[in-house]
């Protein structure tokens, strides 16, 4: 599912215009960004928790030469599923 079938699936299932859907997600992925970019967490109760992550610097190697190289240290994202979404998806 890309995000214009999931803009039609929200305006559907919440009777209302894709327009009006579009906003809605739009307005979700705005706030979760700003959220986490500030170290927040996200926790949607039965659904997931979005979290940051800092990954630290780390020797890694290059995979065309094996030479050594160094990883610079990086912030990520990370998602841990909620219960309800684990019992809907092993159905």
């Amino acid at each position: 599912m890309n995000k214009t079938q999931l803009v039609e699936a929200m305006a559907q299932d919440a009777g209302i215009t894709k327009t009006e859907a579009k906003k809605v997600l739009n307005s979700f992925l705005k706030v979760t960004t700003q959220a986490l970019s500030k170290g927040d967490k996200l926790t949607l109760v039965g659904f997931g928790t979005f979290t940051a992550a800092d990954k630290p610097a780390r020797a890694g190697r290059n995979p065309r030469t094996g030479d050594p190289i160094q990883i610079d240290a990086k912030n990520s994202v990370k998602f841990k599923p909620g219960m309800d979404l684990l019992d809907a998806v092993k159905k």
